[in-house]
């Protein structure tokens, strides 16, 4: 009975989020029958909450931020979710992506919506519109002009637009208890206020913004801290949609109250409609992704501005290749096993090696051990003989499939001895990118962070 009472309560209060959450329209939103449902997740650095109205200025000091009225778009993520709601994929597009955008030309694609906005906000101040009016007319002429340059730039449709400022971030972060991260290195980084120790941690809203906002001090600057905010948002996923989240009347209705403040979406979104595809979501089922760059270090056309280069032929590839998966192949999503490695053998790193590069092909990263083998062959164990074991032993160059019951569905177990000969072993001799941790790629050579790893992925 206690469960069904959860159980209502919980969908009563999405049912709420209906009529309490702010929304928008006018946005020329959906129309493309793809398949999928298309939703465009903006971050901003908006100074006011999703009415419109200022932070006060504790809020400010909370957010360590000053009071200018620019609106950039620090956060651009365009997420797709099936229609059958089996997966959801969110790309990210750095902000100083070098795009088309409407009305402007060439530039930071961050700045098509606050650009876009002042523009219109002044000439319609000029032509005698209120100050309130022309704000209304610059912020809708941003969001379209946002966009309208993610479109142009990934050809994906957008059909759903939401958008969370500063203070949605914290209050959302605070309203699921906190989220868990990983540094491989400790942070004293002033500008942003990053002060972190090495390793794992759980972080309140404050300390979040300062993790997902710091690009100072890293190694790959804007591009380490999109990795940031991608393992950021896979462990807020697997929280928000763990069963313990879902059964706790007092987290969702701390949610609630924080996504009515601080979200804005379109106004023909049906919030419980998605709330009951997501549902059904496990967490090997969200994953993260980055638009493949051409260079990081590239120029704007005047020479005045670093910018992200990218190819619009090669993301539009990108996207259609990651968002429309074909399914008639018989192959299993990889995204759905975990996968232990035991270096069976003598040749030290192997396990690891191996386990980075199965990452990188979409299996979830399991344990790496050292163990003894039954023989001398490569073996791959598995709860039961599947399409998931035969994908893993075909990645494994040729592996045996043995069933062992002891192990749970879904989680395989490849044991390596020093016969192993397929990638990452000592005779690969081919490019060695896949080698390369997982935290360290983007683009095109990074492997799916996903939120159904069993902890936080160690990051810059």
């Amino acid at each position: 009975m206690s469960v069904l009472l959860c159980t209502g309560y919980a969908w009563n209060n999405v049912n709420n989020l209906n009529s309490n959450i702010t929304q928008l329209g006018g946005l020329g939103l959906g129309g493309a029958d793809d398949g999928a449902v298309d939703i465009l997740l903006v971050g901003t650095d908006s100074r006011t909450d999703a009415k419109g109205n200022p932070l006060s200025a504790d809020e400010l000091k909370l957010l360590r931020s000053g009071e200018e009225v620019a609106t950039n778009t620090d956060t651009i993520l365009l997420i797709r979710i099936p229609n059958d709601g089996s997966s959801a994929t969110a790309i990210s597009i750095p902000r100083d992506s070098y795009v088309e955008v409407p009305g402007i030309g060439m530039s930071k694609i961050n700045a098509a919506y606050g650009t876009t906005k002042e523009g219109v906000r002044q000439r319609a101040v000029e032509a005698g519109a209120t100050p309130a009016a022309a704000e209304n007319d610059g912020t809708q002429a941003g969001r379209k002009a946002l966009i309208d340059s993610v479109t142009g730039l990934t050809g994906v449709h957008v059909d759903h637009y939401a958008e969370v400022g500063l203070l949605g971030f914290v209050l959302l972060t605070n309203a699921v208890g906190g989220v868990d991260v990983c540094l491989k290195d400790a942070v004293n980084e002033p500008y942003s206020g990053a002060r972190f120790r090495a390793g794992e941690q759980t972080l309140n809203g404050p300390k979040a913004l300062s993790f997902v906002r710091q690009r100072h001090g890293l190694p790959r600057g804007d591009l380490d801290r999109i990795t940031r905010q991608q393992v950021f948002m896979a462990s807020l996923a697997n929280k928000m949609l763990s069963a313990n989240m879902l059964a706790d009347p007092g987290k969702l209705s701390e949610l609630q109250r924080a996504v009515s403040r601080s979200v804005v979406i379109d106004d023909n979104w049906d919030v419980v409609k998605l709330a009951e595809q997501l549902k059904d979501l496990s967490g090997g089922r969200v994953k993260f992704a980055t638009i493949p760059v051409v260079t990081e270090q590239g120029w704007s056309e005047d020479g005045q501005q670093s910018v992200v280069e990218v190819d619009p032929n090669q993301v539009r590839t990108f996207t259609d290749n990651l968002l429309n998966r074909k399914q008639d192949d018989g192959t299993p999503e990889r995204a759905d096993y975990t996968v232990d490695v035991v270096n069976a053998g003598t040749i030290d790193g192997l396990a690891s090696n191996v386990a980075n590069i199965l990452t990188t092909k979409g299996f979830q990263s399991g344990d790496t051990l050292s163990g003894s083998a039954d023989d001398r062959d490569t073996v791959v164990y598995t709860h039961a003989e599947d399409a998931g074991a035969r994908q893993l032993a075909k990645d494994l160059g040729g592996a045996e499939v043995r069933v062992d019951s002891s192990l749970p569905e879904k989680r395989l177990k490849a044991v390596l001895t020093n016969t192993y000969e397929g990638p990452g072993s000592i005779l690969d001799t081919g490019t060695q990118v896949d080698n390369v941790p997982a935290s360290e790629r983007v683009g095109n050579n990074r492997p799916p962070i996903t939120a159904g790893t069993d902890g936080p992925t160690c990051v810059n």
